[in-house]
């Protein structure tokens, strides 16, 4: 076995971690204070060839391997978790079903355009009623005169109403076969008429990151807007989340690292009784447990990215990373905080808003029962 790193994978490293202390470090307080999406950091990451990263070049993609991606991500989960969400999502959720279940077309046409960070793609599976349950959808579309007529709402999904989404990948129920629903994936366009999209505001995390409500009301889309074939749909969001697991376990990985070293340093640098905090045993233990945990959870999450990259099975082992780095991120966010005291429940002091922002984690693209769930199948429960 060899845990190093490639040259490739370190240079990507150093330079996302470098982006991330010089350009995203200074505004990522007053942007998550504000509630600011921010167009400049996400055209940055775009230049910095972070979007699209593992597809082929003639589609604009960086042709890398799935842990160079998982790398970028937890490093500027490290600084800020609102845009790891942007890039997570638009990575995993966005381009990923596009570039696997596109024709060649659809291809040429969304993907460029997606790789540059000027434009943004959504994920359409959540539902008011339908969460965990994702077969619960209650959004449907008809095929008539060669349209697809949508017409129902999605909610909390990210990336879906920015000046710059150019769209969404919708699943909705096209029909009935047995008694069971027929799910189907259809690319709705911004713009579309019947087509509305609104920002969601109030969010106790990820404030910096655009969380949306769409609607459907007869929006007629063309029927070459079909992705994958009639009845795939519910393959497709699911398989699109097997690997959106990395990313979030990613952004679990980057928060509780960035957790940790501002309690590392916090700690040595206040003093109680004489000497700093980090000398006392139980802050010492603290902080040796995180280190820890973090250390097995880089180790898990590494090693599905390298099954997926080999060709491997990796489902289970995606849902154990994100289950494992999400309930980390939790236990790290909140030791933090402790040892911080009272300066950690400060917005003067980042570790408050790593704690929020770690919140999601346990919930967003499957809930921490979820992976649990997925997990007991794969081990033949």
């Amino acid at each position: 076995m060899d845990f190093e790193l490639t040259e490739e994978q370190q240079l990507i490293k150093d330079t996302v971690r470098d982006f991330a202390e010089r350009e995203i470090k200074p505004v990522a307080g007053e942007l998550d204070e504000n509630a600011e999406f921010s167009y400049p950091l996400t055209k940055r990451m775009g230049e910095l060839g972070l979007f699209g990263m593992t597809l082929p070049e003639k589609y604009g993609g960086q042709e890398l391997d799935t842990l160079s991606y998982i790398i970028a991500v937890e490093e500027i989960a490290r600084i800020d978790g609102s845009q790891a969400a942007t890039l997570a999502a638009h990575n995993s959720l966005g381009i990923s079903p596009l570039f696997e279940y596109g024709n060649e077309e659809q291809k040429m046409k969304y993907l460029p355009q997606l790789c540059t960070g000027e434009a943004l793609w959504s994920f359409g599976l959540t539902e008011p009623s339908a969460g965990s349950d994702s077969r619960g959808s209650k959004t449907t579309a008809v095929l008539k005169n060669d349209e697809w007529i949508i017409n129902g709402s999605k909610i909390f999904i990210t990336n879906g109403s920015a000046d710059i989404t150019k769209g969404c990948t919708v699943q909705a129920v096209s029909g009935e076969k047995g008694g069971k629903k027929i799910f189907t994936t259809i690319l709705a366009e911004t713009g579309t008429p019947g087509f509305t999209q609104k920002t969601m505001h109030g969010k106790m995390m990820w404030r910096a990151s655009n969380t949306s409500e769409l609607y459907f009301d007869d929006c007629r889309v063309p029927q070459e807007n079909l992705l994958g074939k009639i009845g795939e749909g519910s393959h497709i969001m699911l398989q699109t989340l097997d690997g959106g697991r990395l990313s979030i376990a990613a952004m679990g990985l980057g928060n509780a690292q960035g957790a940790y070293e501002m309690a590392l340093a916090y700690a040595k640098e206040r003093k109680q009784f004489g000497k700093p905090i980090s000398k006392f045993q139980i802050n010492a233990f603290k902080l040796a447990d995180m280190a820890l945990k973090i250390e097995l959870a880089r180790n898990l999450l590494y090693k599905a990215c390298w099954l997926k990259d080999n060709g491997k099975p990796y489902g289970k082992e995606a849902a154990m990373s994100k289950l494992y780095c999400s309930e980390i991120a939790k236990e790290v966010s909140d030791e933090a905080v402790q040892i911080h005291g009272g300066y950690g429940l400060m917005k003067d002091y980042d570790v408050e808003r790593f704690y929020r922002d770690q919140r999601l984690l346990q919930i967003g693209e499957g809930t921490s029962e979820i992976q649990r769930i997925v997990i007991s199948r794969l081990i033949g429960c």
